[in-house]
């Protein structure tokens, strides 16, 4: 948690996570929405990775190489979960319409996000905003950080992922 000299008002969105150090605590509902914990996934590799909006061009083509990788990451002890501020009904729709065999979490109150690290100060067209910073966090059997990839380039990010794991 970080503090602005002058005043008493906090920013835990401000946090940064290393490699190495335990992976924070997820409780948030699935694209069906069910209740999720990360604790769930233990003795599994995980790939947890942030995008800034379901059904969206960039968002799209991520999901759609992690779909199209998931046998391989299956066979390495891995799931894939991916996370972004939309509403489990809206995850649901994008989860169909591209066949996506993995859990998306609704992250409406992005708490997931800020614990992560991941909910920053983004621009565009001269305004400010406060987004997800599209962020994958490889999570090995233990819950421990195995490896971050900040600021994603999308094109071939799930091999590049899958690669760290191996």
């Amino acid at each position: 948690m970080f503090f602005l000299a002058s005043s008493n008002i906090s920013f835990p969105y401000m946090s940064t996570l290393t490699e190495g150090a335990k992976a924070p605590a997820i409780s948030t509902t699935t694209d069906t929405g069910e209740p999720f914990t990360l604790a769930s996934l233990k003795g599994k590799n995980v790939v947890l990775y942030f995008y800034p909006k379901a059904d969206t061009p960039g968002c799209t083509k991520e999901a759609c190489e992690f779909r199209d990788t998931s046998k391989k990451f299956s066979k390495e002890n891995t799931v894939i979960v991916g996370v972004s501020p939309d509403k489990s009904a809206a995850q649901a729709k994008f989860k169909q319409k591209f066949d996506l065999p993995f859990t998306l979490l609704a992250d409406e109150d992005h708490k997931v996000a800020e614990d992560y690290g991941v909910w920053k100060e983004k621009s565009m067209y001269g305004k400010t905003y406060m987004g997800v910073e599209r962020t994958t966090f490889v999570i090995d059997t233990k819950g421990v950080i195995k490896k971050i990839f900040p600021k994603v380039k999308v094109e071939g990010h799930a091999e590049e992922v899958l690669a760290a794991i191996g």
